[in-house]
Protein backbone atom coordinates (compact mmCIF):
# COMPACT_ATOMS: atom_id res chain seq x y z
CA UNK A 1 0.00 0.00 0.00
CA UNK A 2 1.88 3.70 -0.81
CA UNK A 3 0.55 6.84 0.92
CA UNK A 4 -1.70 7.77 -1.57
CA UNK A 5 -3.78 4.48 -1.45
CA UNK A 6 -3.86 5.27 2.11
CA UNK A 7 -4.83 8.76 2.45
CA UNK A 8 -7.48 7.98 -0.41
CA UNK A 9 -8.94 4.89 1.90
CA UNK A 10 -9.11 7.14 4.82
CA UNK A 11 -11.24 9.46 3.10
CA UNK A 12 -13.54 6.45 2.00
CA UNK A 13 -14.06 5.45 5.49
CA UNK A 14 -14.57 9.24 6.74
CA UNK A 15 -11.93 9.35 8.83
CA UNK A 16 -10.30 12.23 10.00
CA UNK A 17 -6.47 11.44 10.49
CA UNK A 18 -3.90 9.18 8.98
CA UNK A 19 -0.84 8.31 10.80
CA UNK A 20 2.39 6.93 9.30
CA UNK A 21 5.28 5.76 11.41
CA UNK A 22 7.60 2.74 11.23
CA UNK A 23 7.32 -0.78 12.31
CA UNK A 24 3.22 0.08 12.14
CA UNK A 25 0.73 -0.33 8.96
CA UNK A 26 -0.79 3.55 8.17
CA UNK A 27 -3.16 4.00 10.99
CA UNK A 28 -6.52 6.16 10.89
CA UNK A 29 -8.91 8.28 13.07
CA UNK A 30 -12.63 6.95 12.48
CA UNK A 31 -14.97 8.08 14.36
CA UNK A 32 -12.63 9.34 17.51
CA UNK A 33 -10.75 5.94 17.10
CA UNK A 34 -7.53 4.56 15.61
CA UNK A 35 -7.58 1.68 13.47
CA UNK A 36 -5.34 0.06 11.63
CA UNK A 37 -6.08 0.43 7.42
CA UNK A 38 -7.70 -3.38 6.86
CA UNK A 39 -5.20 -5.56 4.84
CA UNK A 40 -2.21 -2.65 5.32
CA UNK A 41 1.38 -4.43 6.35
CA UNK A 42 3.58 -2.37 8.81
CA UNK A 43 6.05 0.03 6.96
CA UNK A 44 9.58 -0.20 7.89
CA UNK A 45 11.57 2.93 8.40
CA UNK A 46 12.70 2.73 5.12
CA UNK A 47 9.16 2.50 3.46
CA UNK A 48 8.14 5.61 5.59
CA UNK A 49 10.77 7.60 4.40
CA UNK A 50 10.79 7.07 0.95
CA UNK A 51 6.52 7.40 1.04
CA UNK A 52 6.66 10.80 2.96
CA UNK A 53 9.83 12.28 1.43
CA UNK A 54 8.22 11.56 -2.07
CA UNK A 55 5.52 14.37 -1.02
CA UNK A 56 7.88 17.17 -0.71
CA UNK A 57 9.76 19.78 -2.78
CA UNK A 58 13.18 20.83 -2.42
CA UNK A 59 11.98 24.09 -0.12
CA UNK A 60 10.27 21.63 2.24
CA UNK A 61 12.94 19.22 2.20
CA UNK A 62 15.50 21.36 3.44
CA UNK A 63 13.64 23.49 5.87
CA UNK A 64 12.66 19.69 7.88
CA UNK A 65 16.09 18.81 7.50
CA UNK A 66 16.76 22.50 9.37
CA UNK A 67 14.75 22.22 12.12
CA UNK A 68 13.41 18.53 12.09
CA UNK A 69 9.80 19.67 12.25
CA UNK A 70 7.28 20.87 8.88
CA UNK A 71 4.48 21.67 8.68
CA UNK A 72 2.12 22.14 5.09
CA UNK A 73 -0.76 21.38 3.13
CA UNK A 74 -1.07 18.61 0.75
CA UNK A 75 -3.63 18.44 -1.78
CA UNK A 76 -4.70 14.85 -3.04
CA UNK A 77 -7.53 15.78 -5.49
CA UNK A 78 -9.81 18.67 -6.22
CA UNK A 79 -11.89 17.49 -3.32
CA UNK A 80 -9.30 16.11 -1.06
CA UNK A 81 -6.71 18.32 0.77
CA UNK A 82 -4.48 17.54 3.72
CA UNK A 83 -2.94 19.51 7.09
CA UNK A 84 0.16 17.39 7.40
CA UNK A 85 2.31 18.05 10.43
CA UNK A 86 6.22 15.97 9.72
CA UNK A 87 8.49 14.86 12.95
CA UNK A 88 11.25 12.57 13.90
CA UNK A 89 10.84 9.71 16.30
CA UNK A 90 13.93 6.94 17.40
CA UNK A 91 15.37 8.71 14.35
CA UNK A 92 12.99 7.63 11.37
CA UNK A 93 10.32 9.85 10.06
CA UNK A 94 6.70 10.29 11.17
CA UNK A 95 3.46 12.12 9.60
CA UNK A 96 -0.07 12.63 10.67
CA UNK A 97 -2.37 13.75 7.93
CA UNK A 98 -5.46 15.63 8.66
CA UNK A 99 -8.22 15.68 6.23
CA UNK A 100 -9.89 19.10 5.53
CA UNK A 101 -13.30 19.29 4.12
CA UNK A 102 -13.23 21.55 0.92
CA UNK A 103 -16.67 22.38 1.68
CA UNK A 104 -17.43 25.14 4.32
CA UNK A 105 -20.16 23.95 5.99
CA UNK A 106 -22.60 27.28 7.86
CA UNK A 107 -22.76 27.35 11.25
CA UNK A 108 -25.87 25.83 12.10
CA UNK A 109 -25.08 22.57 9.57
CA UNK A 110 -22.32 22.02 12.03
CA UNK A 111 -24.16 22.04 15.21
CA UNK A 112 -22.70 25.64 16.47
CA UNK A 113 -25.07 27.67 18.82
CA UNK A 114 -26.93 31.00 16.54
CA UNK A 115 -25.43 33.21 19.44
CA UNK A 116 -22.08 32.22 17.72
CA UNK A 117 -22.84 33.81 13.81
CA UNK A 118 -23.30 37.44 15.97
CA UNK A 119 -19.68 37.35 16.05
CA UNK A 120 -19.23 37.99 12.23
CA UNK A 121 -21.44 40.84 12.22
CA UNK A 122 -19.51 42.77 14.82
CA UNK A 123 -17.37 46.03 13.80
CA UNK A 124 -14.05 45.07 15.80
CA UNK A 125 -12.74 43.22 18.88
CA UNK A 126 -11.25 39.87 19.57
CA UNK A 127 -12.95 36.67 19.38
CA UNK A 128 -10.93 33.79 20.45
CA UNK A 129 -12.15 30.19 19.66
CA UNK A 130 -10.31 27.82 21.53
CA UNK A 131 -10.39 23.66 22.19
CA UNK A 132 -8.16 20.80 22.84
CA UNK A 133 -6.66 19.50 19.61
CA UNK A 134 -9.05 17.56 17.00
CA UNK A 135 -12.06 19.71 18.32
CA UNK A 136 -13.27 21.32 15.55
CA UNK A 137 -11.56 24.74 15.93
CA UNK A 138 -10.78 25.26 12.45
CA UNK A 139 -13.65 24.19 10.89
CA UNK A 140 -15.55 26.67 13.34
CA UNK A 141 -13.46 29.52 12.61
CA UNK A 142 -13.79 29.05 8.61
CA UNK A 143 -17.83 29.06 8.91
CA UNK A 144 -17.45 32.51 10.86
CA UNK A 145 -15.11 33.67 8.18
CA UNK A 146 -17.24 32.62 5.11
CA UNK A 147 -20.26 34.39 6.58
CA UNK A 148 -18.00 37.68 7.06
CA UNK A 149 -17.53 36.92 3.31
CA UNK A 150 -20.46 35.95 2.20
CA UNK A 151 -22.16 39.60 3.99
CA UNK A 152 -19.45 42.26 4.31
CA UNK A 153 -17.80 44.62 1.90
CA UNK A 154 -14.22 43.82 3.69
CA UNK A 155 -10.37 43.04 3.47
CA UNK A 156 -10.25 39.51 5.06
CA UNK A 157 -6.47 38.77 5.73
CA UNK A 158 -5.58 35.37 7.52
CA UNK A 159 -2.17 33.95 8.65
CA UNK A 160 -2.34 30.30 8.87
CA UNK A 161 0.24 27.03 9.29
CA UNK A 162 -0.50 26.02 7.04
CA UNK A 163 -3.43 27.40 5.03
CA UNK A 164 -6.51 24.80 5.43
CA UNK A 165 -10.01 26.08 4.16
CA UNK A 166 -9.76 28.17 1.03
CA UNK A 167 -11.65 30.91 0.91
CA UNK A 168 -12.80 32.57 -2.77
CA UNK A 169 -12.93 36.28 -2.99
CA UNK A 170 -16.94 36.98 -2.52
CA UNK A 171 -18.71 40.19 -0.93
CA UNK A 172 -15.20 40.60 0.64
CA UNK A 173 -11.92 40.41 -0.46
CA UNK A 174 -9.80 37.50 1.28
CA UNK A 175 -5.81 37.04 1.22
CA UNK A 176 -4.86 33.91 3.09
CA UNK A 177 -1.44 33.73 4.20
CA UNK A 178 0.52 31.01 5.17
CA UNK A 179 3.67 30.96 7.42
CA UNK A 180 6.70 29.09 5.95
CA UNK A 181 5.72 30.28 1.89
CA UNK A 182 3.93 33.66 2.45
CA UNK A 183 6.04 34.67 5.33
CA UNK A 184 8.45 33.80 7.85
CA UNK A 185 6.10 33.89 10.79
CA UNK A 186 2.92 34.70 12.63
CA UNK A 187 4.63 37.45 14.31
CA UNK A 188 6.53 38.57 11.10
CA UNK A 189 3.01 38.93 9.50
CA UNK A 190 1.17 39.82 12.31
CA UNK A 191 3.67 43.35 12.01
CA UNK A 192 3.01 44.24 8.48
CA UNK A 193 -0.79 43.17 8.82
CA UNK A 194 -2.01 46.87 10.00
CA UNK A 195 -0.28 48.51 7.10
CA UNK A 196 -2.47 45.66 5.14
CA UNK A 197 -5.58 47.79 5.23
CA UNK A 198 -7.65 45.03 6.62
CA UNK A 199 -11.19 44.93 8.24
CA UNK A 200 -11.07 41.11 9.88
CA UNK A 201 -7.94 39.33 10.48
CA UNK A 202 -7.58 35.56 11.57
CA UNK A 203 -4.53 34.25 13.51
CA UNK A 204 -5.03 30.40 13.42
CA UNK A 205 -3.10 30.60 16.37
CA UNK A 206 -1.95 32.58 19.05
CA UNK A 207 1.24 31.28 20.19
CA UNK A 208 3.57 33.38 22.04
CA UNK A 209 3.61 36.82 23.70
CA UNK A 210 4.25 38.78 20.38
CA UNK A 211 1.66 37.61 18.64
CA UNK A 212 -1.48 37.94 21.46
CA UNK A 213 0.08 41.69 22.02
CA UNK A 214 0.09 42.05 18.66
CA UNK A 215 -4.15 40.38 18.22
CA UNK A 216 -4.84 42.85 21.30
CA UNK A 217 -3.72 45.53 19.65
CA UNK A 218 -5.46 45.49 16.09
CA UNK A 219 -8.84 44.81 18.21
CA UNK A 220 -8.04 47.97 20.33
CA UNK A 221 -7.45 50.18 17.02
CA UNK A 222 -10.58 49.14 15.73
CA UNK A 223 -10.52 45.66 13.80
CA UNK A 224 -12.15 42.50 14.13
CA UNK A 225 -9.83 39.86 15.05
CA UNK A 226 -10.34 36.22 15.12
CA UNK A 227 -7.93 33.68 16.93
CA UNK A 228 -7.19 30.07 18.35
CA UNK A 229 -6.23 29.08 21.45
CA UNK A 230 -5.64 25.68 23.03
CA UNK A 231 -7.72 25.98 26.27
CA UNK A 232 -10.39 24.02 27.74
CA UNK A 233 -12.85 27.13 28.86
CA UNK A 234 -14.15 30.74 28.90
CA UNK A 235 -12.34 31.67 32.20
CA UNK A 236 -9.12 29.54 31.66
CA UNK A 237 -8.69 31.40 28.03
CA UNK A 238 -8.79 34.86 29.39
CA UNK A 239 -6.41 33.75 32.47
CA UNK A 240 -3.70 32.03 29.42
CA UNK A 241 -3.88 35.26 27.61
CA UNK A 242 -2.66 36.85 30.43
CA UNK A 243 -0.33 34.89 32.29
CA UNK A 244 1.83 35.11 29.17
CA UNK A 245 2.76 38.67 29.74
CA UNK A 246 4.94 39.73 32.76
CA UNK A 247 3.51 40.42 36.16
CA UNK A 248 4.26 44.23 35.79
CA UNK A 249 1.98 44.03 32.45
CA UNK A 250 -0.97 41.69 33.45
CA UNK A 251 -3.04 44.94 35.00
CA UNK A 252 -2.45 46.59 31.78
CA UNK A 253 -3.47 43.68 29.68
CA UNK A 254 -6.49 42.54 32.11
CA UNK A 255 -8.25 46.40 31.22
CA UNK A 256 -6.66 46.08 27.50
CA UNK A 257 -8.63 42.47 27.06
CA UNK A 258 -11.53 43.79 29.40
CA UNK A 259 -12.21 46.60 26.55
CA UNK A 260 -11.32 44.52 23.17
CA UNK A 261 -12.66 40.89 23.87
CA UNK A 262 -16.29 40.29 22.20
CA UNK A 263 -16.56 36.23 23.17
CA UNK A 264 -14.99 33.21 23.86
CA UNK A 265 -16.31 29.84 21.86
CA UNK A 266 -14.61 26.87 23.95
CA UNK A 267 -15.73 23.45 22.05
CA UNK A 268 -14.74 19.74 21.88
CA UNK A 269 -16.16 16.79 20.13
CA UNK A 270 -18.34 13.67 21.42
CA UNK A 271 -18.74 10.56 20.22
CA UNK A 272 -22.38 9.94 19.37
CA UNK A 273 -24.92 7.85 21.25
CA UNK A 274 -25.35 5.72 18.00
CA UNK A 275 -22.05 5.04 17.73
CA UNK A 276 -21.40 6.50 14.39
CA UNK A 277 -19.17 10.09 14.45
CA UNK A 278 -19.07 12.69 16.66
CA UNK A 279 -21.62 15.72 17.96
CA UNK A 280 -20.04 19.09 18.43
CA UNK A 281 -20.17 20.53 22.51
CA UNK A 282 -20.14 24.23 23.32
CA UNK A 283 -19.30 26.74 25.92
CA UNK A 284 -20.04 30.45 24.63
CA UNK A 285 -19.47 33.54 26.45
CA UNK A 286 -20.80 36.85 24.73
CA UNK A 287 -19.28 39.66 26.82
CA UNK A 288 -20.72 42.24 28.79
CA UNK A 289 -20.22 44.97 31.04
CA UNK A 290 -20.08 43.24 33.79
CA UNK A 291 -17.95 40.52 32.68
CA UNK A 292 -15.35 43.40 31.99
CA UNK A 293 -15.54 44.26 35.62
CA UNK A 294 -14.40 40.58 35.97
CA UNK A 295 -11.75 40.81 33.93
CA UNK A 296 -10.28 44.15 34.75
CA UNK A 297 -10.83 42.86 38.65
CA UNK A 298 -8.91 39.66 37.87
CA UNK A 299 -11.86 37.98 39.24
CA UNK A 300 -12.11 35.30 36.17
CA UNK A 301 -13.05 32.46 38.75
CA UNK A 302 -16.68 34.11 38.63
CA UNK A 303 -17.39 33.97 35.22
CA UNK A 304 -18.51 30.89 35.35
CA UNK A 305 -21.56 31.67 37.31
CA UNK A 306 -21.93 34.87 35.15
CA UNK A 307 -22.51 32.34 31.65
CA UNK A 308 -24.54 29.88 33.68
CA UNK A 309 -27.08 33.43 34.56
CA UNK A 310 -26.41 34.47 30.73
CA UNK A 311 -29.13 31.88 28.91
CA UNK A 312 -30.74 35.38 27.00
CA UNK A 313 -27.67 36.56 25.83
CA UNK A 314 -26.49 33.52 24.07
CA UNK A 315 -24.23 32.51 26.81
CA UNK A 316 -23.92 28.78 28.53
CA UNK A 317 -21.32 26.44 30.02
CA UNK A 318 -19.62 23.60 28.45
CA UNK A 319 -21.53 21.39 30.85
CA UNK A 320 -24.80 22.87 30.14
CA UNK A 321 -24.68 22.26 26.68
CA UNK A 322 -23.77 18.41 27.32
CA UNK A 323 -26.76 17.89 29.70
CA UNK A 324 -28.70 19.65 26.76
CA UNK A 325 -26.98 16.71 24.11
CA UNK A 326 -27.84 13.51 26.79
CA UNK A 327 -31.36 15.38 27.19
CA UNK A 328 -31.55 15.27 23.39
CA UNK A 329 -30.54 11.57 23.13
CA UNK A 330 -27.39 12.72 21.11
CA UNK A 331 -24.75 11.58 23.26
CA UNK A 332 -24.47 8.83 26.32
CA UNK A 333 -24.36 9.75 29.58
CA UNK A 334 -21.21 8.30 30.20
CA UNK A 335 -19.25 10.00 26.89
CA UNK A 336 -20.42 13.34 28.82
CA UNK A 337 -19.11 12.79 31.89
CA UNK A 338 -15.84 12.25 30.73
CA UNK A 339 -15.93 15.72 28.80
CA UNK A 340 -17.93 17.30 31.66
CA UNK A 341 -15.70 20.39 33.68
CA UNK A 342 -17.51 19.91 36.78
CA UNK A 343 -19.17 16.18 37.17
CA UNK A 344 -21.14 17.36 40.29
CA UNK A 345 -22.79 20.29 38.49
CA UNK A 346 -22.89 18.53 35.29
CA UNK A 347 -25.44 15.90 37.17
CA UNK A 348 -27.51 18.31 38.91
CA UNK A 349 -28.20 19.78 34.97
CA UNK A 350 -29.57 16.54 33.74
CA UNK A 351 -33.33 16.53 33.18
CA UNK A 352 -34.04 20.03 33.49
CA UNK A 353 -35.30 22.35 31.34
CA UNK A 354 -32.90 22.53 28.23
CA UNK A 355 -30.28 25.45 27.22
CA UNK A 356 -30.16 27.10 24.21
CA UNK A 357 -29.57 25.33 21.11
CA UNK A 358 -32.47 23.39 21.87
CA UNK A 359 -34.76 24.33 18.96
CA UNK A 360 -31.69 23.34 16.88
CA UNK A 361 -31.51 20.24 17.96
CA UNK A 362 -35.30 19.70 17.82
CA UNK A 363 -35.05 20.69 14.30
CA UNK A 364 -32.41 18.42 13.66
CA UNK A 365 -33.86 15.30 15.10
CA UNK A 366 -37.07 16.27 12.94
CA UNK A 367 -35.23 16.42 9.69
CA UNK A 368 -33.22 13.74 10.49
CA UNK A 369 -30.51 15.51 9.54
CA UNK A 370 -27.16 14.44 12.13
CA UNK A 371 -25.01 18.08 12.20
CA UNK A 372 -22.66 16.27 14.01
CA UNK A 373 -21.52 14.56 10.41
CA UNK A 374 -19.71 17.89 9.38
CA UNK A 375 -17.22 17.76 11.92
CA UNK A 376 -16.10 13.60 11.37
CA UNK A 377 -13.57 14.43 8.35
CA UNK A 378 -11.70 17.46 10.01
CA UNK A 379 -11.09 18.51 13.22
CA UNK A 380 -9.00 20.71 14.77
Amino acid sequence: MSLSEALHELVALGGSDLHITRDAPPTIRVSGGLQPIEGARPWDAAAVSRELLAILDDRQRDAFEEVLELDFAHPLTEASRFRVNYYKQRGSIGAAFRLIPTEIKPLTALGVPDSVSRFATLARGLVLVTGPTGSGKSTTLAALIDLVNKTRRDHIVTVEDPIEFMHPNQLSIVNQREVGQDTRSFANALKHVLRQDPDVILIGEMRDLETISVALTAAETGHLVFATLHTQDAAQTIDRVIDVFPPHQQDQVRTQLAGTLQGVVCQTLVPKASGSGRVVATEVLVMTPALGNLIREGKTYQIISSMQAGKDLGMHTMDQHLAELVNAGSITRKAAEAKAHDPAAFARLLGRAESPTEAAAQAMRASGIDFGDAFSGSAS
